[in-house]
């Protein structure tokens, strides 16, 4: 099974949005393991009842495993990554699945 990792984070200044997505690309980007990876920021056209929108950047990486993404969180360009940006996150939710390709 794949290991989904998605990450939605509320900024203290939105205005950071731009900056946090080439971090996400700068530092995010080269740990072994990864399948896919995007990110970006929160479409504001996109409003219907449904659309949650209380965050400013979205983070998506695909891992081939659980072992894969274990690693990366102890990479020490995740840790960088962390270590650079969370002085503007006022909020950040990780949502991690298991997922199947088909």
């Amino acid at each position: 099974m794949l290991l989904c990792h998605d990450v939605y984070f509320t900024l203290k200044d939105s205005s950071g949005a731009d900056a946090l997505v080439a971090a996400c690309k700068k530092y995010l980007t080269v740990q072994p393991g990864i399948v896919f990876f995007c990110c970006g920021k929160v479409e504001p056209e996109l409003a219907r009842d449904v659309n949650v929108r209380d965050f400013d950047v979205a983070l998506h990486i695909v891992f081939t495993d659980r072992a894969a993404h274990d690693v990366y969180q102890d990479h020490a360009l995740h840790n960088q990554f962390i270590a650079e940006n969370k002085q503007n996150w006022s909020k950040v939710r990780v949502f991690d699945s298991l997922v199947e390709r088909v």
